[in-house]
């Protein structure tokens, strides 16, 4: 089954909107975007949200004794790496660790040098780190994806292309934001819907045929 994280969670209102759906994951972002949320608001939606719904904070280049504390005051369950954290930076840390590559036209060079928990695969934008709502080759994730690591595909994901994706890609998870919006940060309940329905349909398709 393919996983769901939804990203750029701001408001009680949308994550509850997103675990009422059935998404596994939840994406809080401690970093300079129009999607970011403070420890304490963050902390204060988590403490609401039931168990077994994973909490992952992204944070681009921080201190890692940041990272520490904001996981532990937030209880958060996954770190994701959203900037250009070297392979020892990410063994620090005793969580879950997703490690994000912003992709071009080829596979990251660097890739295999990592020892994490996941890959996610993003597009390149030179003036923001993720939420873009670009799609990159996906042929590229597909050739990630053969390494035998789990990959999270990201990078323009809505309900016009995600059926396709999953198709081409097959990945562990997708991880969509700006895809299933009204505008930055607040989710569009339609939409969401919509994705989560079409990922959901397309597993049972593959269940049966497979």
């Amino acid at each position: 089954m393919v996983r769901i994280k939804v990203c750029g969670i701001t408001s009680k209102k949308d994550a509850f909107l997103a675990v009422d759906l059935g998404v596994d994951a939840l994406g809080f972002i401690f970093a300079k975007s129009p999607r970011s949320i403070s420890p304490l608001e963050a902390k204060r939606i988590i403490k609401s949200l039931p168990p077994f719904v994973d909490k992952v904070g992204v944070f681009v280049n921080e201190m890692p004794s940041r990272v520490e504390d904001i996981s532990r005051f937030c209880q958060l369950t996954t770190l994701q790496f959203h900037g250009d954290e070297s392979p020892s930076y990410c063994s620090l840390f005793f969580l879950k660790i997703i490690k994000s590559f912003p992709v071009r036209d080829r596979v990251p060079h660097n890739i295999l040098s990592y020892k994490v928990d996941a890959f996610l695969l993003d597009t390149f934008c030179r003036d923001v780190r993720g939420g873009s709502g670009k799609v990159f080759n996906w042929d590229i994730a597909v050739e990630v994806k053969n390494f035998g690591f789990p990959l999270i595909l990201s990078g323009g994901l809505s309900p016009d292309n995600i059926e396709e994706a999953i198709r081409k890609v097959k990945p562990f998870a997708v991880d969509v934001a700006s895809g299933v919006e009204e505008k930055p940060g607040k989710k569009s309940k339609s939409r969401l819907k919509e994705f989560v329905r079409k990922v959901r349909e397309n597993d049972e398709a593959i269940q049966v045929t497979g």
